[in-house]
């Protein structure tokens, strides 16, 4: 009996590595045609609640989309080596926090204008390397198109979204922009823009809502 026992935990230890491996990382492309999955269904099942506490929606879209963006690389390129280097641990925790939540509410409070016009992944791209974009597009409620490419990264065998361009305006490099300016404005004081990102975030949505969409002809 125990010699029985014993085969059997031999057999399990050898194809445990085989079951491991068989149970691969999502491609690119599968993450975030999933995620945009999840976060649509989300949505269509809680819209009115959410409508009347946004608050709730931007911390769904933590749950669904936060382990899935690279936000303490994004964090830091947003604030370049010329602030980040300046930073401190805790300073750059507090930033990569404040830039998730603004990243949430950027994009929450447009997808509770969205209506179910038509969102559509485009076909999966090589992702033979470490970086790979995926394309998508949105139809608006006016019928106007807006295509968007996340570019996702690949950490330590996982992707992870890394940039946004949405109808053709680099997000990455909008809040690069701002936060540089911000700090002008602030007299180099790191906290302070730290601490306003939110109202950094509200003027890169007002940027991204004034370039009109392309025509669906």
């Amino acid at each position: 009996m125990i010699s029985t026992l014993r085969r059997g935990l031999l057999v399990i230890l050898a194809v445990f590595p085989l079951v491991s491996h068989a149970v691969a990382a999502p491609s690119a492309h599968e993450l975030v045609q999933d995620t945009t999955n999840r976060m649509l269904a989300d949505l269509a099942a809680n819209k009115e609640k959410y409508k009347q506490d946004p608050q709730d929606f931007y911390a769904a879209l933590n749950t669904i989309v936060g382990p899935v963006v690279d936000a303490e690389g994004i964090s830091k390129s947003i604030m370049t080596v010329k602030y980040s280097k300046k930073a401190s641990p805790a300073q750059m925790k507090t930033f990569e926090e404040n830039f998730k939540r603004g990243l949430f509410q950027f994009y929450g409070n447009a997808l509770l204008e969205y209506n179910n016009q038509g969102i559509t992944v485009d076909p999966a791209k090589d992702e033979s390397g470490d970086r790979t974009s995926v394309g998508m597009t949105v139809k608006g409620s006016s019928g106007a198109i807006y295509p968007v490419s996340y570019t996702l990264e690949k950490i330590n065998g996982e992707w992870k979204l890394r940039n946004v361009i949405i109808n053709g305006i680099n997000i990455g490099k909008l809040f690069r922009d701002q936060f540089a300016d911000a700090m002008q404005r602030n007299g180099n004081d790191l906290d302070k823009t730290i601490n306003g990102w939110a109202g950094e975030v509200a003027k890169a949505k007002e940027a991204t809502d004034k370039k009109p969409g392309q025509s669906t002809q």
